[in-house]
């Protein structure tokens, strides 16, 4: 038996709290794991886990264990690092989950080229706009778009995106346009779930306000609310790297300038208390520094053109276009 890897499987099995759980990552056997965990049991001579109907909880010894493992292994993981020379030339697989629409029109050409720049290292992503678990999905990395975090998530923020209320120039003709975000309770909302449910935040003498909204369009997806923007069928409220493209095009166009509304921040999510490979922490400064503070959407949208060296039409060079 291996010591680390036996290392590794324990660390797995105290975070996730089942052998099962740990069995379907790694696609083995339920009993491959329980055998090794009572192995090393048998050879450190203690009990370490605690079985039990419902859940797997450690000993004090295992909690002990625990976290010497966790600094064995990423005292590991730098030593090999190091030697194998991976700061130039990393090489591993790294799995991530990215938002729907921002990943397949922003990432994924920055992933690809990433791809191109290091050969030696592979990407498996998942596209969803779920909040995903990071250690119990096996996940190295997420990248997650919102104006607040968490207070427990470990982040690197690696830019912003605005976001803007925007109307077709039909529907503007047909019902009016609000002057003040109190009105939009006289309109039709297109709301993102879950998050606009409780209504739209706007800056109002100094005091960001939520404002209630109505309408009988929902989704969990940005792209499917500005087609219905287009469309006519009402007013949504969507990030910048979203609408840049639309309001460039004049299909939609952006209301209640007066009344600004929150940044979003751009994070890298990584999972705690685990040694974060070099390949990894190369991927999350790649994106910081193509995406940044100030976008290209963000200049397409201010400027009322693509930024310069940039493509039309919202996309980054080498490929798709957005959240």
């Amino acid at each position: 038996m291996d010591r680390l890897d036996s290392m590794r499987i324990f660390i797995r099995v105290a975070e996730l709290g089942s052998f099962a759980a740990v069995a379907r990552q790694m696609d083995v056997a339920r009993s491959v794991i329980t055998r090794q965990i009572a192995a090393l049991e048998a050879q450190l001579g203690v009990k370490l886990i605690a079985r039990s109907t419902r859940r797997l909880s450690l000993t004090s010894a295992g909690s002990a264990y625990l976290e010497r493992c966790r600094e064995i292994l990423k005292l590991v993981e730098a030593a090999e690092t190091d030697l194998t020379g991976e700061r130039q030339d990393p090489r591993g697989l790294i799995r991530l989950s990215v938002p729907l629409s921002f990943g397949l029109r922003h990432l994924l050409p920055l992933l690809l080229d990433f791809n191109v720049t290091y050969p030696e290292v592979g990407t498996e992503i998942d596209f969803t706009d779920r909040r995903v678990n990071l250690v119990e999905e096996g996940l190295d990395l997420s990248i997650r778009i919102s104006a607040r975090l968490d207070p427990l998530d470990v982040a690197r923020r690696i830019g912003t995106s605005g976001l803007l209320a925007t109307a077709s120039p039909d529907y503007l003709r047909r019902h009016g346009e609000p002057a003040h975000p109190r009105e939009l309770l006289e309109h039709e909302c297109l709301l993102y779930l879950p998050v606009h449910q409780q209504g739209w935040p706007f800056l109002v003498d100094g005091v960001m306000e939520n404002f209630p909204v109505r309408g009988r369009l929902r989704a969990n997806n940005g792209d499917a609310l500005l087609e219905a923007t287009i469309r006519g069928l009402g007013i949504s409220v969507q990030p910048t790297f979203i609408t840049a493209a639309a309001i460039e095009a004049g299909s939609v166009r952006p209301i209640l300038r007066a009344y600004p509304m929150p940044e979003l921040g751009i994070y890298a999510l990584l999972p705690g208390n685990r040694y974060v490979p070099q390949r990894v922490r190369m991927l999350v400064d790649y994106l910081a520094g193509r995406i940044g503070d100030r976008p290209y959407w963000e200049a397409a949208q201010t400027t009322g053109r693509p930024a310069p060296g940039k493509r039309s039409g919202g996309h980054l060079p080498g490929g798709a276009s957005n959240a």
